[in-house]
């Protein structure tokens, strides 16, 4: 079984959520995906990194992945440490929703990402706004921003929204591999 199968199995078992949701976007829903929930499970992180890493390996030069904390903090500490493992050098970076008031005043930490490129995450995505908020962020500090790399697509705009932005989308897992339809 694959990093894939296996993610998607603790998903379905452990991660869907039926009921009535208000999403991040503001959108009411009848099941919530709460990847939050295995991003921080011993079990799903490594399988989070290597479905990841997957996603993005055919993706020339990365240096650094991240996005708006907190969603994807674990997804690239995941994606760093299953990095490691396989010899790559994929640092990490963390966007704040707004740049610090005090020391630094940084928007963006972690290495310096100035000409590099650079792969945002997002566990679950609905309208695509918070890896753009990324993207932005990481535009204003010189990164070249080559894809967003997203565990779930809630089939619900956000990949029209990314590459509206000129980055290309990439999702691992889609509602049809939850057994889930779009709402």
């Amino acid at each position: 079984m694959t990093a894939r199968d296996q993610l998607i199995q603790l998903i379905r078992d452990e991660a869907v959520f039926h009921g009535d949701f208000t999403l991040t976007s503001g959108k009411r829903a009848s099941y919530y995906i709460d990847l939050r929930k295995l991003s921080l499970d011993h079990r799903a992180a490594p399988l989070i990194g290597d479905v990841l890493l997957d996603l993005i390996a055919d993706i020339p030069g990365v240096a650094a992945v991240g996005g708006l904390t907190m969603g994807a903090d674990p997804l690239a500490n995941a994606v760093l440490h299953r990095g490691l493992a396989r010899g790559l050098a994929v640092d990490a970076f963390v966007v704040r929703k707004e740049p610090k008031d005090h020391g630094r005043g940084r928007q963006i930490e972690g290495p310096e990402l100035a000409g590099k490129r650079v792969v945002v995450l997002e566990d679950t995505s609905t309208t695509g706004g918070s890896p753009i908020k990324a993207i932005e962020a990481l535009r204003k500090v010189g990164a070249e921003v080559v894809a967003v790399a997203v565990i779930v697509d809630r089939a619900t705009g956000a990949q029209a929204a990314i590459e509206a932005e000129g980055v290309e989308y990439r999702a691992a897992i889609t509602l049809d591999d939850l057994g889930l339809t779009p709402q």
